[in-house]
């Protein structure tokens, strides 16, 4: 196992999350099945600067969404990452899963995989290219930040995401054991 790497470490990712209908538990593998696929989520990086959002409530959130129809999910992450960060996409590397069940009797949206289903999570590098375009469907952005890693995990933890602080601290983690920090 690679340094840092101990799920212990990062206790809100060790037990199951629950998001509404949908319980939920992270793996750190990098295999996982297309097929199963229906969001896809990135932690961010400018070099070893984490980049961060906050959307209008208040909240700081973290880039990704639900797959459109017949979307790959390197073609969604494409336009999340540009719908949300004003961000073009240039490297991706999935180090986890959320691996999903849901008790809803219909999916969230007709063409993802119901009731189990796959949330990938990976780091990756952007490059900022212009402002969030904030689609009337999607989260309202009104900042986009380049942060250290302690601002990072602070503004998460302020807002009670500790399981956000801890993807964070460990897509970190793991980029240094890459070389990459």
């Amino acid at each position: 196992m690679r340094k840092n790497t101990d799920m212990s470490l990062y206790r809100a990712l060790s037990n199951d999350i629950h998001w509404g209908v949908v319980r939920a538990r992270f793996v750190l593998s990098e295999v996982f099945d297309k097929s199963k696929v229906s969001n896809v989520t990135i932690l961010p990086f400018a070099g070893d600067r984490c980049i961060i959002f906050q959307v209008a409530d208040g909240s700081w959130e973290l880039p990704g969404g639900t797959l459109e129809p017949g979307e790959s999910y390197m073609d969604g992450l494409r336009r999340e990452v540009r719908e949300e960060l004003g961000a073009e996409l240039e490297s991706y590397r999935v180090f986890g899963q959320f691996r999903c069940e849901s008790s809803s009797k219909t999916p969230y949206r007709p063409h993802i995989p119901h009731p189990h289903f796959v949330r990938l999570v990976g780091y990756g590098d952007v490059r900022i290219v212009g402002e969030p375009l904030n689609p009337e469907d999607g989260e309202q952005v009104i900042a986009v930040e380049a942060v250290d890693l302690e601002e990072a995990v602070k503004r998460f933890e302020e807002t009670g995401r500790q399981d956000i602080a801890d993807l964070y601290k460990l897509a970190y983690a793991i980029r240094q054991a890459d070389g990459l920090i």
